[in-house]
């Protein structure tokens, strides 16, 4: 069994391509396209520095078993009291030696680094995407962009000393189970004021979606959350030309209260379904692939990536009221059946409560873990939030 350093284009390929190995008898196994793995270790990345990041692969025999990546996101590193690095993309077979081999190695090399503890499984960027290790729910799709693994990872981090950092949870509404009378109470209430009205962003400009967004997002979470930094139109701009490609405007939500945006309500369709039929690979023929599936698949799921309401307006139903109108206005039209949010961490208790009132159903569970380097620092769960 030997352990090397990802440097050479041949080990890139070997880094991405061994899930083909580790998920061989998985079916619902969707593998993330190799142009997004790419750009996670790439210029690309803002969080990304060669000299702060490193891969490594596991072989035994002739056959690649196991890998691993290390880094130290500059952006996260000092935003506690003490330096904190990450590992992610593990994927290992069932070996708890070859675990320990990859733990060893990518902690070791932190180490002489200065990082007192490690968060993982987690990515090297935002927490939107790869993030955590799943122990719950192996048993259908998993979202775009979102981690998966083995069974037996959880059982891998925790043996060798990683803690609960903290848990996250994703939550799966069927939109064919009614709004519940409270929220249609709310929704009538709310609608016979004539100063509000909810609509989609169907035939509105990337810059007119951006102000609105600017607007709810920072008078949602600005005061409510340490380290919020406000998003600057720019950003929001770039962010919504990103994703236009993937974007269903029928199904992105504002709330207006005399013309102002109170309150939004963002998805998009849940993209493996059509990757699962694209392959590996964007490139001409996978973007061909794309643009015919997106086209003749009517999408069933629908992935909820926020949901925000200013502070003024929380506590008052809005949240109901987007779901009744998408109940009477989006389900009767199109193909959608369901909605899976986007993963809430149990530090943020207020959100949760939110999501319970939604009459939503657990989808899947994933654990943050921390791995404590300096032993004489205490270790501390996620601070609550909100």
């Amino acid at each position: 069994m030997e352990i090397t350093e990802v440097k050479s284009s041949a080990q890139e390929d070997q880094f991405f391509n061994m899930t083909s190995f580790i998920y061989k008898d998985d079916s619902n196994y969707i593998s993330p396209l190799r142009n997004d793995i790419d750009d996670v270790f790439s210029s690309k990345n803002k969080s990304y520095k060669p000299e702060t990041t490193k891969r490594f692969l596991v072989t035994n025999e002739g056959q690649i078993v196991g890998r691993i990546a290390a880094f130290v996101n500059s952006k996260t590193v000092n935003a506690e009291k003490i330096k904190v690095g990450g590992l992610g993309f593990y994927e290992c077979i069932d070996d708890i030696n070859v675990s320990k081999l990859l733990f060893d190695t990518a902690l070791n090399w932190l180490e002489s680094l200065g990082i007192q503890a490690v968060d993982g499984p987690i990515n090297l960027g935002e927490r939107d995407k790869y993030w955590g290790c799943l122990v719950y729910n192996f048993e259908s799709i998993p979202s775009y962009n979102q981690a998966y693994g083995r069974p037996y990872y959880s059982n891998h981090f925790e043996a060798y000393g990683f803690q609960d950092y903290f848990q996250q949870f994703v939550f799966h509404r069927d939109l064919n189970v009614p709004a519940q009378p409270i929220f249609v109470r709310k929704y009538n209430q709310v609608m016979k004021d004539s100063s509000y009205r909810v609509s989609t962003v169907e035939g509105r400009s990337i810059e007119q979606i951006a102000s609105d967004f600017v607007e709810v997002y920072n008078n949602a979470w600005g005061g409510s959350y340490k380290n919020f930094k406000p998003m600057k139109l720019a950003n929001a701009t770039k962010m919504i030309k990103s994703m236009k490609p993937i974007m269903d405007p029928r199904i992105i939500l504002f709330v207006y209260k005399d013309d102002k945006p109170i309150a939004f309500y963002i998805n998009i369709p849940e993209l493996n379904e059509i990757f699962k039929y694209v392959g590996k690979k964007l490139n001409l023929v996978g973007k061909l692939k794309f643009l015919y599936y997106k086209k003749t698949i009517k999408p069933q799921i629908m992935v909820g990536l926020i949901f925000g309401v200013v502070k003024d307006f929380q506590g008052q139903g809005i949240e109901g009221v987007m779901i009744k109108w998408m109940e009477d206005n989006v389900k009767p039209r199109f193909s959608y059946q369901s909605t899976t949010l986007n993963w809430i961490g149990d530090f943020n208790p207020k959100m949760l409560k939110v999501t319970e009132r939604l009459d939503s159903t657990l989808h899947r569970k994933f654990i943050t873990y921390r791995y404590m380097i300096d032993k004489s620092i205490e270790f501390q769960r996620h601070p609550v939030v909100g």
